[in-house]
């Protein structure tokens, strides 16, 4: 199978420039030389899938997106739940962090990493 390179019409995820500039700075850490951003999801959390983001290889079927200056991997099974996702990032002191808008997501927990579809 080949690589999908999704256009920014069909992308899965993005990525506000915020965020993209809080993943370059974790990219020039030594244990991230050379990967990818990868955000998927998985079965768990208190709503029944959770995110997931983690800086990783890239795969033959993955879909890869590119903002900012970062890439994005989205595997097929992820970008099933994820199409129209928008990444951001926030260094507030209070509720800072990254934070993910799913539009599929019909109901999100409290702390805003598991969702229900």
């Amino acid at each position: 199978m080949s690589t999908a390179i999704e256009t920014e019409t069909n992308t899965t995820v993005s990525l506000t420039e915020s965020a993209a500039v809080e993943i370059k700075s974790k990219l020039t850490e030594a244990e991230n030389a050379g990967k990818t951003l990868r955000i998927y999801v998985e079965k768990g959390g208190c709503s029944g899938m959770q995110y997931g983001m983690v800086f990783d290889e890239k795969r033959a079927d993955d879909f890869e997106s590119s903002f900012h200056g970062v890439s994005v991997l989205v595997d097929p099974f992820s970008a099933n739940y994820l199409r129209g996702t928008v990444v951001d990032f926030s260094d507030a002191m209070t509720g800072g962090g990254f934070k993910i808008s799913n539009p599929n997501a019909k109901q999100s927990c409290g702390c805003g990493k598991s969702f229900e579809t």
